[in-house]
């Protein structure tokens, strides 16, 4: 029997199935090694030598693979991870590693199979053409990771020192980031224009009716900025109106529209964007199930060509479905435009292309919308085009002064219009798809009372008569007999990125690969250096100041040419045409200067070249404020960026201590969250006491009542994070001033009660002690955020409770999050979680991790410097003068005495 080693479990079982006996399927679950996250796994002065370790997790998945080949003396080994890089790399590494484990001998045929389809067809045809692990693609895995490894592992670091609370940075993160922040201070700094546009309903003598704009005033071309007020607009209101109008010119145009290409990798996660609202995370991993269901073919690739069984079979559905017309003569051939041949596979296509959605069957949610739309698109391609016919008709005055022009398009024959059409990123329509009527050359354009006044009448009720007989608002123009009418405009500064934009824009710039566009964009938002909010990306203060660092010490690095020029130096390491130890020295001799240029940075010298970066987001001038960095408080002190000995950052005062005046960054700035609602009454609970919503110095929160000497701390419950302080109500503000709830009595004894805490809210359950003398037991669950905490019933409280996993009992030590290694002085350093949040334990020295630090960015010369400081704080012995432990050696000879005994 042969091993054959694939990813996923569930792929495994499909597999085995079609390849029948004879074959051992198993799974490695991913990647199975790593570069532990430690100084030296990457020996810069020895060629970049990389120390990998296999994960703790792996090692049961590498021993089943070990005992596998070992219980029917298998000498042939399969490998079958996925037809890309990271799916190379994968095979690179189980071979590697069995061949360490010595399973893997002299008569072990190894070999690379690869399908982009998981159908009997494809894995059979696969079986039949084996080849070698293919080493240029192995090797630019082990660029790029040798380079996020260099990036990550010695910049972070930096950024922790100089920039207390920023959590990491990394080769392509940092700048896609700095997309997402630059975007944003173009929105900032962006001052809108007013225009106004101008539009009269006309009719044609048959009494038919039709829309057109003003493009031509006073004989000379309107552009876009001509009518700059509203006087500008009603004076050629008054021109339309006052003047007799013909139709000067029909012109009728055939035009046609051919279909998108099929799906690649960005393209499936922009359209899923704009048609679902999805994320680039979730269409991935909805993709992925349904390629492990072995219905689309691999969903990882930058190729839009198609197999031309593919093609064929699509071409076949088409005519059965929609008939010959829809076929066009020949098929349709869409070339590749990924420069790296390696990385470009097939198109994202259904692998039975007669199975819609609704016949595919077991197809629910996620995974429906996203079947039906790669069935569409891939059937869409290959149909024929769009017939339409274009009509623009211009209508003028015979002195030429006024020329207006209407547009219209009729779909003569839909073509794959019938199917699908691609969606639009922040596009305004401008109308021009409208049916016209039958319109002849010389005809009379007569305005129509009326066909405007609804249009204008959505902008106020109280119009105001002006002498000239029209009726003018400040953001509108209507003629008197209601045909004519001008509107305001205002000039709209660039949209901040969707997820599907912001793909769309990294590949354009060059930057990242199919296989990481997901994870880049996932993991800033858990960083917390970006939010997402009604699917739009909002930088967070955090991100900003990342970014105004590197931007400000490391600006090659966060390039968009320097970065894109990367990507094509890795992919001619993939293509065999760089050497990718070459592409590491000479990435590693400027970057690491770099580094050592900012060992002699003050903390005080970074804040202020962030204030100097972000000073138009910091201290914005305003007609109220034209001076923002004089402190408020004492008048003269001057306002800027200052860290807090716990992480983090805010504004205070260059008078410290004098004046004691500090702000969050992003807060009390006109139009922040709590502009002109600190103290906002709410309204009054049922005893007749005011409700109110104040800002605090955690963020904004509702109290009730005032203090009093009976009640010097009136009850107040925080703003859930995500909620609007200015939607805030009454209603809204009692219910969580009400927690916590009690929601019943436990089967087992006991209160449960509803409650929101630091970390969100929560339900605990207080179970009473089984013996005297002992406390109760309590368990917490966290809730989803949302008004669950209002809502949540016993039924539930008690399923949650029951489904939350058995936690560490009295008596049994924690087991660490993290195993960092040893201390230099002697003992072993882990990562705990703690009550209060993670922390590292050394000995008896336990060191509370910065906020904002996760325990897996923790590093072992991190950790070394955290405990240290903190047993010096303490007054604990100095770790670095720690003798060696001499009293341990007479423990050791009686083990080894023992061992001899034995």
């Amino acid at each position: 029997m042969a091993v054959v080693v694939v990813e996923s479990p569930a792929k495994a079982k499909t597999i085995e199935k079609y390849l029948g006996p004879g074959f051992t399927v198993l799974a490695s679950y991913g990647h199975v090694r790593d570069l532990p996250p430690k100084d030296g796994s990457v020996d810069t002065e020895h060629g970049f030598a990389m120390k990998w370790e296999v994960a703790s997790q792996s090692q049961k998945h590498i021993r089943a693979i070990v005992d596998a080949m070992k219980a029917d003396g298998d000498d042939k080994l399969i490998l079958a991870t996925d037809p890309d890089r990271e799916g190379e790399a994968i095979s690179w590494h189980l071979e590697e590693a069995l061949r360490k484990r010595r399973v893997i001998k002299k008569s072990t045929h190894v070999e690379r199979v690869v399908f982009n389809a998981i159908t009997k067809s494809a894995v059979t045809t696969a079986m039949k053409t084996p080849r070698q692990v293919d080493m240029p693609l192995v090797e630019a895995y082990l660029a790029r990771r040798a380079l996020d490894y260099l990036v990550g592992f010695n910049l972070s670091p930096v950024l922790w020192r100089k920039l207390p609370g920023a959590k990491s940075a990394g080769r392509v993160q940092s700048v896609c980031l700095r997309l997402i922040v630059e975007r944003e201070m173009e929105i900032e700094a962006f001052n809108n224009k007013e225009y106004w546009s101008v539009k009269a309903v006309l009719e044609t003598p048959r009494g038919q009716s039709f829309e057109a704009r003003l493009t031509v005033l006073g004989g000379k071309k309107l552009e876009k900025f001509d009518l700059p007020t509203a006087e500008s607009a009603e004076l050629a209101v008054q021109a339309i109106t006052s003047r007799a109008l013909t139709v000067q010119k029909v012109e009728a145009k055939p035009g046609s529209r051919n279909p998108s290409a099929p799906f690649m990798t960005s393209t499936l996660q922009q359209e899923a964007s704009r048609k679902f609202g999805f994320g680039a995370r979730q269409t991935m991993s909805t993709a992925q199930r349904l390629y492990e269901a072995g219905y689309i073919t691999y969903m990882r690739t930058d190729g839009i060509d198609m197999a031309p069984e593919a093609v064929s079979a699509a071409r076949a559905t088409i005519k059965e479905k929609y008939g010959d017309a829809y076929v066009p003569a020949k098929p349709r051939i869409y070339k590749n435009k990924a420069k790296n041949a390696q990385e470009a596979h097939e198109c994202i296509r259904p692998t039975d292309m007669s199975k819609t959605a609704k016949t595919r069957g077991r197809l629910e949610g996620d995974q429906f919308k996203l079947y039906d739309l790669i069935w569409k698109r891939t059937i869409a391609s290959q149909m024929s085009g769009a017939r339409l016919e274009r009509t623009s008709v211009d209508v003028g005055s015979d002195d030429g002064n006024v020329v207006l022009r209407a547009n219209g398009q009729v779909v003569t024959f839909d073509g794959f219009m019938r199917v699908y059409e691609e969606g639009r990123d922040d596009v305004e329509s401008r109308g021009d798809d409208a049916r016209l009527p039958v319109i002849l050359e010389g005809d009379a354009a007569t305005p129509k009372p009326g066909g405007f006044s609804a249009d204008y009448a959505k902008f106020t009720e109280d119009e105001t008569v002006v002498d000239t007989g029209m009726l003018r608002h400040e953001k509108a123009v209507l003629s008197e007999d209601g045909s004519t009418y001008a509107q305001q405009h205002f000039t709209q500064p660039p949209p901040r990125y969707t997820e599907a934009t912001l793909v769309k824009r990294m590949e354009e710039l060059g930057i990242g690969r199919p296989s990481t566009y997901a994870s880049v964009i996932t993991t800033i938002q858990d960083r917390d250096y970006v939010r997402k909010e009604k699917n739009r990306l909002h930088p967070e203060d955090k991100g900003r100041l990342v970014t105004a660092f590197l931007e400000s010490y490391f600006r090659k690095y966060v390039g968009y040419n320097f970065t894109a020029t990367l990507e094509d130096d890795l992919d001619k390491v993939s293509a065999g045409k760089e050497d990718y130890k070459a592409l590491l020295g000479r990435f590693w001799n400027d970057f690491s200067a770099s580094i050592a240029e900012t060992a002699e940075l003050r903390i005080t010298d970074v804040l202020e070249k962030i204030n100097e970066f972000l000073e138009p987001h910091l201290f914005p001038v305003t007609a109220d404020d034209p001076t923002p960095r004089v402190c408020k408080n004492c008048g003269t002190g001057r306002l800027s960026l200052r860290t807090a000995r716990s992480g983090g950052a805010f504004i205070g005062c260059s008078n410290y201590p004098e004046c004691r005046y500090t702000r969050p960054i992003g807060g009390e700035t006109p139009g922040g969250d709590m502009a002109g609602l600190d103290g906002k009454v709410l309204g009054v609970n049922d005893e007749g006491t005011p409700v109110t919503l104040r800002a605090g110095r955690f963020g904004p929160y509702v109290q009730l009542g005032e203090p009093t000497e009976e009640m010097p701390k009136p009850k107040r419950a925080s703003v859930p994070k995500g909620t609007d302080p200015a939607a805030m109500t009454l209603e809204k503000a009692l219910q969580m001033l009400s927690l916590p709830r009690t929601i019943g009595e436990h089967p087992e004894g006991g209160p449960i009660t509803a409650a929101i805490g630091p970390y969100g809210p929560y339900i605990l359950w207080t179970k009473p002690a089984e013996e005297k003398g002992k406390k109760p037991t309590k368990t917490y669950v966290n809730l989803p955020e949302g008004d669950e905490i209002f809502t949540i019933g016993m039924n539930r409280a008690v399923e949650m409770i029951a489904n939350k996993p058995a936690g560490r009992g009295r008596g049994q030590a924690a087991e660490p999050i993290k195993a960092l290694g040893e201390h230099p002085s002697g003992g072993e350093m882990n990562v705990m979680k703690g009550r209060y949040g993670p922390y590292i334990k050394w000995e008896k020295v336990n060191a509370t991790l910065p906020k904002g630090v996760e325990p897996d960015d923790v590093t072992v010369e991190m950790a070394v410097e955290l405990v240290n400081t903190k047993a010096a704080s303490k007054g604990k012995r100095k770790p670095a003068k720690k003798k060696p432990a001499a009293k341990k050696k007479p423990a050791a000879r009686k083990k080894t005495t023992a061992k001899k005994k034995s």
